[in-house]
């Protein structure tokens, strides 16, 4: 009898410590299990994330490239128009009007090296352009102008600008601020030419223009020591006295 006693309880023993390992093992994979998949799902975020961004950059690139063949088109045309503008100008007897087309154009063909600079810099070609506008009145060409340069500076090149910084491209950033900066100028001396053609006061307008060689920057009648754009001296702006 005793030695049946102590069967049943080794049993009974063995028994009840199979049974608490089993119920330990349990509760510890149902414990690690949770953290196991919150791990699993944060690391294939990361991935995802990491994914996305890298398309995001990959976009960007791709877009700030396109913007800067569509600025150097667009600049590349406002030089051109702007220069016919000037003649038009003249013909009709405004040569202090006619000026400022000569800088503007002057200006804007500074642009348009910068863009093409920084595309041939990033290995893409640039092809010829042929401007394409028509030349009507002065009041007409000037109204023309204002709509283009308010195009520009308030959704063109600041757009143009939102995506280049997302690729970190210092040099496509530099050249769109020369180019968004200036035109925010010329903007506000075509609108004054305006004024100045309607009110018959056209003679009033500056005579003399100086055009900075390295962004375009452009000032009326006299000009600081350096460029308040690119810190240029003035040793190398170029002056318009003259068509």
């Amino acid at each position: 009898m005793k030695k049946l006693l102590i069967i049943s309880v080794t049993v009974l023993t063995a028994g009840s410590f199979f049974l608490t390992s089993c119920s330990s093992a349990d509760a510890n994979t149902s414990m690690k299990s949770p953290a196991l998949k919150n791990e699993a799902a944060e690391k294939m975020l990361i991935a995802k994330q990491a994914g996305v961004n890298e398309k995001t950059a990959i976009d960007a690139k791709a877009k700030t490239i396109e913007n800067l063949q569509a600025a150097f088109k667009g600049e590349t045309t406002a030089s051109a128009k702007y220069a016919a503008y000037s003649k038009k100008a003249e013909q009709e007897g405004y040569h202090e009007i006619a000026l400022l087309y000569k800088a503007a154009s002057t200006s804007e063909n500074i642009h348009a090296n910068n863009h093409k600079a920084v595309l041939q810099e990033s290995g893409i070609s640039v092809p010829v352009i042929k401007p394409e506008f028509t030349v009507k009145s002065t009041k007409e060409n000037l109204e023309d102008a204002i709509k283009g340069e308010t195009y520009e500076v308030t959704t063109m090149y600041p757009d143009f600008l939102t995506i280049a910084n997302e690729t970190g491209n210092q040099i496509a950033v530099m050249s769109l601020t020369y180019a968004y900066k200036t035109e925010k100028k010329h903007k506000v001396m075509y609108e004054n030419a305006l004024a100045a053609l309607q009110h018959n006061t056209v003679k009033s307008l500056p005579s003399v223009f100086y055009v900075c060689s390295t962004c375009g920057n452009t000032y009326e009648n006299t000009a600081p020591a350096r460029c308040g754009i690119s810190m240029t001296s003035s040793e190398k702006f170029i002056k318009i006295t003259s068509l």
